[in-house]
This record gives C-alpha cells, sequence and structure tokens, in this order.
C-alpha cells in the first residue's frame, strides 16, 4: 500500500530523491485567532505545490489547530486530505457551520483573543472579567472544544506517524516556561492547553500540571526542529503584525496591541538567537552539523498577514463569518504563491527574514 505522506514528506521516493527541484521546509505557524484561516490559506496553497516537502510543523494557539488539522489530513490521505481537512474545520467553526451552540460559544473564545471594541459582547466580558474568573463562571469545567478536536483529529493515528515531525507549545502555569508537545505527546488536551486563553477557559491540566495558551512563551517555536529535521529552513507564518503605525488610544486597542507585541516577543528572541548562532557559524567560531557540539544555521523565510491592504485588527479577530475566512484563506494562498514566487530559488541557500534587523533593539 502506497503510504500518503510520500507525496509530501521527504526521501520517499526515488523520483524525489532524484528532483533537484524539491525542496524541505518546517512550518512554524502563529496563533491569531479567526485570523488563522490566513493559514490556512498558506497551507493550501503548499500542499498544492509538488515542489514543497514538509518535514516538520510548529503550531500554537489557533496555530496549533491548524498543525493537527494538517497533520492529520496528511497521515490519513497525503496532500488532498489534508487540504479537506483544513477546509471542513474551517467550514465548520464558521457561523454557518453545523456545531452545536455550545461548541460554537467556546471556538468563538478561541477565535477572537479580544472582544469586540463598543459591542455588548466586550461590556459583558468586562463585566464578568472584573468581578468572575472562568473558575466563578464554569465550576463544571466545562469545555466542548476537545469534543469539536476530537471530532477532526485522529490522535492515535497522529502519534504513530514517525515520518512526521509536529511540536505543539503552551505555558507552564506554575513554572513560567514553555511545555513542548512533541508528536507522540500530542491529545486533544494538549491542543487545548496551547489554546487556552486564561481570562476565558479554566487551565488545561496535563498529569496534574496546569496550561495556559502557548502564545505567552512561544508563538510559535522554532527550535525543536534544530535535533529532529534535517532541513535548516523554516517557513513562519506570521498573523500578529509586529509593525502598528498609529498609536493606540481605547481600551480595545491598548488591550489588543499588548496582546500583539506580547505574543510576538518569544518569535522575536528566537530569531535573535538563530541570527547569532548563524554569525558565529559564519565565522568559523561554532561547527556545523548535527552531532554533539555541533549547531545548525538555520535559514528563516515569513509570510506575514499584515502585507496586505485589508485593515485587520481586534475587531476582525471575533469574526466568525465565513465570508471573512474565505477572504483571508484567499490572502493566505496569494501570499504563498507570492513568497514561492520571489523565494523559492532561497530556499536551502539562505534566509529571506532579516533577522539582525527584526531582533535588533531601539537604542536612545
Amino acid at each position: 500500500m502506497k503510504n500518503p505522506l510520500a507525496s509530501l514528506l521527504p526521501g520517499r521516493t526515488p523520483e524525489q530523491k532524484a528532483s533537484a527541484k524539491t525542496k524541505r521546509i518546517n512550518l512554524a505557524l502563529q496563533g491569531g485567532g479567526a485570523h488563522g484561516a490566513f493559514t490556512w490559506g498558506v497551507l493550501d496553497q503548499l500542499l498544492g505545490d509538488e515542489r514543497i516537502t514538509v518535514e516538520g510543523i510548529s503550531g500554537t494557539s489557533a496555530g496549533a489547530v491548524n498543525a493537527v488539522m494538517l497533520a492529520d489530513g496528511l497521515v490519513r490521505g497525503g496532500r488532498e486530505e489534508a487540504q479537506k481537512r483544513l477546509a471542513d474545520f474551517w467550514r465548520a467553526v464558521s457561523s454557518t457551520g453545523n456545531l452545536p451552540a455550545l461548541q460554537r460559544e467556546v471556538l468563538q473564545g478561541l477565535l477572537s483573543f479580544t472582544p469586540l471594541e463598543g459591542t455588548p459582547v466586550q461590556a459583558w466580558l468586562d463585566a464578568v472579567s472584573r468581578y468572575f474568573s472562568p473558575y466563578d463562571v464554569n465550576p463544571l469545567n466545562i469545555n466542548p472544544l476537545k469534543d469539536l478536536i476530537e471530532r477532526f483529529v485522529d490522535f492515535d493515528k497522529l502519534r504513530a506517524a514517525t515520518d512526521l515531525q509536529l511540536f505543539i507549545s503552551a505555558t507552564n502555569v506554575q513554572t513560567g516556561r514553555v511545555r513542548i508537545f512533541s508528536r507522540e505527546k500530542i491529545t486533544a488536551e494538549a491542543v487545548m492547553a496551547s489554546a487556552c486563553l486564561p481570562t476565558i477557559f479554566r487551565a488545561v491540566e496535563i498529569d496534574g500540571v496546569p496550561y495556559w495558551d502557548g502564545g505567552y512563551l512561544g508563538n510559535p517555536v522554532i527550535f525543536p526542529f534544530f535535533r529532529t529535521t534535517s532541513t535548516e529552513d523554516v517557513l513562519v507564518v506570521q498573523i500578529n503584525p509586529l509593525v502598528r503605525q498609529a498609536t493606540p488610544m481605547s481600551s480595545g486597542e491598548i488591550m489588543n496591541r499588548i496582546n500583539e507585541i506580547t505574543f510576538n516577543s518569544s518569535l522575536i528572541g528566537e530569531y535573535r538567537a538563530i541570527d547569532f548562532v548563524a554569525r558565529l557559524i559564519d565565522r568559523g567560531r561554532l561547527p556545523r552539523g548535527l552531532g554533539p557540539g555541533q549547531y545548525r544555521r538555520i535559514n528563516v523565510h515569513r509570510i506575514v498577514l499584515d502585507r496586505f491592504g485589508t485593515r485587520f485588527d481586534a475587531s476582525s479577530k471575533l469574526s466568525t463569518d465565513y465570508d471573512f475566512f474565505e477572504m483571508l484563506h484567499t490572502n493566505g494562498k496569494r501570499a504563498a504563491r507570492r513568497f514561492l514566487d520571489e523565494h523559492f530559488g532561497d530556499i536551502g541557500v539562505k534566509s529571506t527574514v532579516d533577522l539582525a534587523a527584526e531582533a535588533q533593539a531601539e537604542w536612545a
């Protein structure tokens, strides 16, 4: 029986081994609420391009959901099944999907990140969060997100798929450290932990340890690829803007910008470390390789949501309208095509992100 991953994973067919046009990448998928539909579009385009093979996937929060949907589809049937799995999920979580009312409310919490300013939703959440925590309003700890994820993902098959590296990050509430769930440890609870916004959900406990959203410490994580995959190229799908020209004024705008800065800080830290190691390797100060005491020279590539003219903000993160999802999906496909047109030749050769500039501090 033909391995369904053979068309996407490296080293599976003679044709791929002989093809100089096939290039390997790892995918790092940011969380960002409903804007994760942009990532769906990026993945859809990459899955349709036979020149690209994927070795590893990393995801956080909504990016973790996209990651397990992608991985589940690849394990079940390869590229086309992964495209179908992602499309079915985003259709289901839209306002026109067929989810039960309770699941829909949970997904709206997952996809919102910050409430829509000036609406009854924000007023209600502000009033509730001021006096009550998720432990007060949900004493039975009901979280239908688990049922939804398990409806789409066969975790037993996913954990058994040794050809695919998969990582999901969450925040350990007690230690304040990032927890990386590798493929063989990933469960529905791990995905829930990665997407657990503490103002909306109770901490997700796994083996007695409470976890919150992974975006606080790893959005997404890149370093797990260093010792687990052969490719040195990482494509980051970034959906939280680094730069905003206007100064936030309203409480909603301020909280949104705080979230964007917070959820990008760990990624900037990884950029700084990757750039530092690359410069030391280039100067002959560090040995390059996979063995003990050796280091990887990572090429970082990026596809960013905010390159397009449409204004995306806290309010759009709340939208569950399928037309909005489709618009983001279309923009994601267009962004991936543009990246491949401009930078396919750079994959395996050099970074297309100026890491030094991205990680540079501003000195007074």
